[in-house]
C-alpha cells in the first residue's frame, strides 16, 4: 500500500544518483510506504515528471554580445541568404592512433576486446571540415597541422567549389580562423566569416556531425596507421554524403530561441 504517491512528498532533498532499489529501501525504512516494488516506483517517478538523465557540464559564455551573435547564426540557419550559402566549419581531432571503446553487434558471450596501450605512435593529425547546409554534405581534408595556412586552404577549396556565390562561413574563435591573412583573403573573395559567441561551439551545426563521425567511424576501432584510420573516415563520409539531405530545423523547440539575455546558469 502506498501512503503518498508524489515524489515531492517523500522527504528527499537529493536522490539524483540513487538506484531504484536504494530509493525503495529508504521509503520503506522511513515509513513512507508499507510496501512497494521498484517497478511501481519507476511508474510513480515517471508520472511525477522525474526521469533518469545524464549529468553534463555547462560553461557560461563571457561574450557580452552573445544574444546578438546567437540570433545572427540562427537567422542564417532558418533563412539562408539568397545570394549565397551557409557553411559551418571546424576542426575535428586530434586524430591519434589508439584503441577506442565502442559498441558493435557480436555473438552473445563473445565480446570484443581491445589491446591496452599507453603509447601514441606516429603523432597526430587533424581533420578540417565543412558542412554545407544547402546539401547537407561534408567536405574535409586531413592535415598534420591546423594553422591558419591549412584553414585558408580549406576556404579556398570551398570558394572554388561554389564560384559566384557568397559564402557565409560559421566558425568558432580559434585563432587561425581570425588570422589577418585569413580575414584579408575573405574580404576580397566574397566570404563572410560569422563567428560564434565565446564558449558557444554548440551553436555550430557541424558539431553534431562530428559526434556521428566519432560514433560510426572511430569508436570500437584500433587502427595501426593514419592511412588506415583516414580511410575509415573517408568511407564513412562517402556513405553519409550519398544519403545527405539539406539541413533544416536547428533546435526549433529549444528554449534558446526565447532568450532575451544570456543565462549564467542553464537548467
Amino acid at each position: 500500500m502506498i501512503a503518498r504517491t508524489s515524489p515531492a512528498d517523500w522527504g528527499i532533498t537529493a536522490f539524483a544518483t540513487w538506484s531504484l532499489a536504494k530509493l525503495r529501501a529508504h521509503l520503506l525504512d522511513r515509513g513512507t510506504v508499507v510496501a512497494i516494488s521498484t517497478e511501481t516506483l519507476r511508474r510513480i517517478l515517471r508520472a511525477g515528471g522525474v526521469s533518469w538523465q545524464t549529468t553534463t557540464t555547462w560553461k557560461a559564455s563571457t561574450d557580452p554580445d552573445f544574444i546578438a551573435k546567437m540570433h545572427r547564426i540562427l537567422d542564417l540557419y532558418d533563412r539562408p541568404p539568397d545570394d549565397g550559402r551557409v557553411v559551418c566549419v571546424d576542426e575535428f581531432g586530434p586524430l591519434n592512433l589508439q584503441p577506442r571503446k565502442g559498441k558493435a553487434w557480436r555473438p552473445s558471450g563473445n565480446p570484443q576486446r581491445q589491446r591496452a596501450t599507453y603509447n601514441r605512435y606516429d603523432g597526430v593529425m587533424h581533420m578540417l571540415a565543412a558542412l554545407d547546409l544547402a546539401t547537407g554534405k561534408i567536405f574535409y581534408r586531413i592535415r598534420d597541422r591546423k594553422r591558419h595556412r591549412e584553414f585558408l586552404a580549406l576556404l579556398m577549396a570551398l570558394r572554388a567549389r561554389w564560384p559566384g556565390e557568397k559564402l557565409y562561413v560559421i566558425a568558432d574563435n580559434f585563432s587561425p580562423h581570425r588570422h589577418p591573412k585569413v580575414r584579408a583573403w575573405c574580404a576580397v573573395n566574397a566570404v563572410e566569416l560569422v563567428f560564434l559567441p565565446a564558449y558557444g561551439s554548440w551553436l555550430n551545426w557541424i558539431e553534431a556531425e562530428f559526434a556521428a563521425l566519432r560514433y560510426f567511424a572511430l569508436n570500437g576501432t584500433d587502427h595501426r596507421s593514419h592511412v588506415e584510420q583516414n580511410a575509415a573516415i573517408a568511407a564513412y563520409v562517402r556513405w553519409r554524403n550519398a544519403r545527405a539531405r539539406p539541413k533544416t530545423g536547428f533546435a526549433t523547440d529549444s528554449p534558446i530561441r526565447s532568450w532575451t539575455h544570456y543565462p549564467t546558469k542553464v537548467a
